[in-house]
């Protein structure tokens, strides 16, 4: 298996010795961006894209990162951080940006927007995650849900759009 990388100069990257990444296809463009992923993350058949100015898109250690996912951080200065311990099943999409800007009255009302994916959370398959999200530590996310707010730790949040449908939950990766 190989990985497509193209990467600007002035990139940042820090990717452990001890990370796997396999069929993946990495794109940066921009000024003083940053890439890192880090000690045991598994990455398999991902796109990441890093599109604009001081963004960073950062993978916690032991963080899975399933089949056909995309990861996207794209404008000035967004960050898309994916804490330790986080499993993204397949065809997950996390995304900053709408991808194109659009203005009423000639003022842009869709700025791009962080978003943050706390520890030991489990994104089922099929979720879409959308800018200016953050999700707390422990969440549980159903499949084929959409994130559009913010998700207290320990929650489980299901549909379209997600709503919280339990709380104070623990899960284990056990087979």
């Amino acid at each position: 298996m190989r990985n497509k990388i193209r990467v600007d100069k002035s990139t940042f990257l820090d990717i452990s010795k001890n990370a796997k990444i396999v069929n993946c296809s990495i794109t940066v463009r921009g000024r003083e961006n940053r890439l890192i992923i880090s000690d045991k993350a598994i990455l398999r058949n991902v796109i990441l894209e890093i599109m604009g100015n001081n963004c960073t898109i950062e993978i916690g250690k032991k963080s899975m990162i399933g089949d056909n996912c995309y990861l996207s951080a794209k404008e000035e200065g967004i960050q898309l951080i994916i804490q330790e311990d986080c499993g993204l099943s397949r065809n997950v999409k996390v995304m900053t940006s709408d991808g194109h800007p659009i203005f009423q009255d000639k003022v842009r009302i869709n700025p791009a927007k962080d978003i943050v994916i706390e520890k030991h959370t489990w994104i089922g398959d099929n979720v879409t995650i959308l800018k200016g999200v953050h999700i707390g530590s422990g969440c549980v996310i159903g499949i084929n849900s959409t994130v559009v707010k913010d998700v207290p730790p320990h929650s489980i949040a299901v549909g379209n759009p997600a709503k919280v449908v339990r709380e104070n939950i623990e899960w284990k990766a056990e087979l």
